[in-house]
């Protein structure tokens, strides 16, 4: 099995965020699931050296090395099969792309596109606010800019 600190900067990442917190009794379901999936998962019956896990009780984070194997159309679909199931064993929507998340103190909280902006727009968040940047592209992004200011991010332009 592939740990995290294994894989170079340039692996590619997949963040995909739950429309709720998962509880740690499910966060300790998902975690052997995923864990399977990545080590069972291929590209062209070649193995990906591959790593997912479950940030914040939040994210899903799929990462693949390319530099032995890329993944594939195929490969990728396969991901996005994987993810739809857990949706729908665990009842959550991974695939809501305005749904923004951000750190509210030590608390994660959530909020659909019209409710961030007026969050922002009561002042409840701010430019300083730290965001979850889920369109990050490599582990060094993820590890460097997947959290950072709403000022920083492209949020900025939803509120």
């Amino acid at each position: 099995m592939t740990s995290y600190d294994q894989l170079p900067d340039e692996t590619r990442v997949w963040i995909y965020q739950s429309n709720r917190q998962l509880s740690d009794a499910e966060v300790a379901r998902l975690r052997p699931v995923i864990s399977n999936f990545t080590t069972q998962w291929v590209s062209h019956n070649q193995q990906l050296r591959a790593f997912g896990d479950v940030y914040y009780n939040q994210f899903i984070v799929l990462m693949v090395d390319e530099s032995q194997a890329g993944a594939s159309g195929c490969s990728i679909d396969k991901s996005v099969y994987f993810i739809k199931e857990i949706e729908n064993a665990f009842q959550i929507n991974l695939f809501d792309r305005m749904t923004f998340t951000f750190k509210d103190g030590n608390d994660i909280k959530t909020a659909q596109r019209d409710a961030f902006a007026k969050l922002f727009n009561e002042g409840k968040i701010d430019s300083e606010t730290i965001v979850f940047d889920n369109l990050v592209k490599t582990k060094k992004d993820f590890d460097e800019a997947w959290q950072k200011p709403l000022g920083q991010s492209w949020h900025k332009r939803m509120v």
